[in-house]
């Protein structure tokens, strides 16, 4: 995998409620291990499909929708071991954003697994997100094994 550079994108102010900020708040939530932070920047409605379409964590592709499905999202998909979110740029326009980004997977072991893609954000006049729409392959993951 091509090394791209970080951006070093600070955590918002508590008043911006602009898709950016969201993007922000969710990736320190995410890095924290912060479940009820991640949960709480959601407008109750809204849907997290990641990646987009039918995958082994939404065999139907449709979405992880309301409070409970995303609740199950995060105890199954990023709770089991350390993420963290690298934004190499981002791309702000009216209600949404997309980030071009690489997620990364940390093992026990020391492995680890990178994922490169892109994730919108799409918010609400309250600055709630209403959709995040994370696109993938996994094809395209790389796994690091442990250092030796």
């Amino acid at each position: 995998m091509t090394t791209q550079p970080i951006l070093d994108l600070p955590l918002p102010a508590d008043d911006d409620r602009s898709a950016r900020a969201a993007s922000l708040r969710s990736r320190a939530a995410v890095e924290a291990g912060d479940r009820e932070a991640w949960l709480g920047i959601f407008a109750t409605d809204a849907v997290v499909q990641d990646p987009v379409g039918p995958s082994m964590f939404d065999e139907v592709g449709e979405g992880h929708r309301g409070p409970e499905a995303r609740a199950a999202f995060w105890d199954t998909v990023i709770a089991p071991n350390p993420v963290q979110m690298r934004i190499h740029a981002s791309y702000a326009g009216g209600d949404e954003v997309a980030n071009v980004i690489t997620i990364v997977n940390r093992f026990p072991d020391g492995s680890q697994a990178l994922v490169p893609g892109i994730a919108i954000y799409c918010v609400d006049d309250e600055g709630k997100v209403r959709s995040l729409r994370a696109f993938w392959e996994l094809d395209q993951m790389v796994f690091e094994p442990a250092p030796a």
